[in-house]
């Protein structure tokens, strides 16, 4: 057969439904309220044809910038050559679904604002930063005079030619 290059060439697992998720669409992805400026993921799915996003938005996160009666316009960044290209796409909304991607940022920011308040409450200063999970270890003196902990002089070995 001759090599196909068409729209949803190569597209076969990646439009494909999940694993015991075939059937009706839910209701509810049709009542979810979409605003400007929402965060949203592109996921096509293969039971609507309608509105379906080309293949190279499937899985990308873009901003909602146009609503419409069946559609969200939703902008999307798309590396062309060496630059990054703000490209404008309309979807229905069954290719679309709100994104969690700033979800913990926003958890975060919250539980910032409480500490601070609490701390301000208590007259003291606490840093709010994240921290890595590793810390480094606090200084401390290793004896030398345990039994573990023997002073050992490395020394280079000299060289042997083995093939002569």
């Amino acid at each position: 057969m001759p090599h196909s290059y068409g729209y949803r060439a190569r597209t076969r697992d990646l439009f494909c439904k999940g694993f015991r998720k075939n059937g009706t669409i839910a209701t509810q992805r049709y009542l979810k309220t979409y605003n400007l400026g929402d965060l949203v993921d592109i996921k096509a799915d293969g039971a609507v044809q309608k509105g379906m996003p080309h293949k190279f938005y499937h899985g990308k996160t873009g901003v909602v910038w146009n609503i419409t009666k069946r559609a969200v316009g939703v902008e999307v960044n798309k590396q062309v050559g060496g630059r990054i290209m703000k490209k404008r796409i309309h979807v229905r909304i069954e290719h679309l679904k709100h994104s969690t991607c700033r979800q913990e940022f926003l958890e975060r920011v919250k539980k910032n604002q409480r500490m601070a308040k609490i701390a301000k409450a208590k007259g003291m200063k606490i840093s709010l930063k994240r921290q890595p999970a590793l810390q480094p270890k606090a200084a401390r003196i290793i004896g030398v005079k345990s039994t573990n902990n023997s002073v050992e002089t490395l020394y280079p070995e000299a060289y042997v030619n083995l093939f002569v």
